[in-house]
């Protein structure tokens, strides 16, 4: 099934971001995992950071469970900044598709899943809007300057091998709730 990419950011964003490996990447993207056959999305958020998640159809234990439970029904789950998300796909939002936590779902595959995500907004993640606030402190408050030479930018690439892993999490049996 094919991978599926949008672009949402405008000039404003470009300006304030200011030049970087995020110039050459889209800002959303969508596909099916060929390993677990589960519904797979990377998104960058409002400040730039990508946010990946991986959607679980209805028959799948947890879904519909909050990302905490899922940690503790799962503790031996290994994603960056462990889980940070659990929703149903934002289908009523007030920003276009290319911003939502939603998907187009393929002929054939369930539109209702529910997404369990993470995000590469951690301390030590470069994240291009805060980048920008950053400088723009600096510049004007010397006394919050920022380490930005020890924090690295997850890339798309990163964000989509963290998905892909994360899939491979989930689609393995789990222990049934206890509640």
């Amino acid at each position: 099934m094919p991978e599926r990419a949008w672009m949402w950011r405008t000039q404003v964003e470009n300006e304030l971001w200011g030049p970087g490996p995020w110039d050459s990447e889209p800002d959303k993207l969508t596909w099916v995992d060929e390993a677990t056959g589960l519904d797979c999305m990377a998104l960058r958020n409002r400040y730039g950071a990508w946010c990946g998640y991986v959607g679980l159809p209805p028959e799948h234990s947890l879904h519909g469970t909050d990302y905490d439970d899922v940690q503790c029904r799962l503790p031996d789950l290994l994603v960056h900044g462990g889980l940070t998300f659990a929703d149903r796909c934002d289908e009523t939002g007030v920003r276009p598709m290319s911003q939502r936590i939603c998907h187009v779902p393929e002929p054939g595959r369930p539109a209702d899943v529910w997404w369990l995500g993470f995000d590469c907004a951690h301390a030590w993640d470069l994240v291009p809007g805060l980048k920008a606030t950053g400088r723009i402190v600096q510049e004007s408050e010397p006394i919050y300057r920022l380490p930005w030479g020890l924090v690295e930018y997850c890339d798309v690439a990163f964000v989509r091998a963290e998905v892909v892993r994360l899939a491979a999490q989930l689609a393995a049996p789990h222990p049934p709730s206890s509640t």
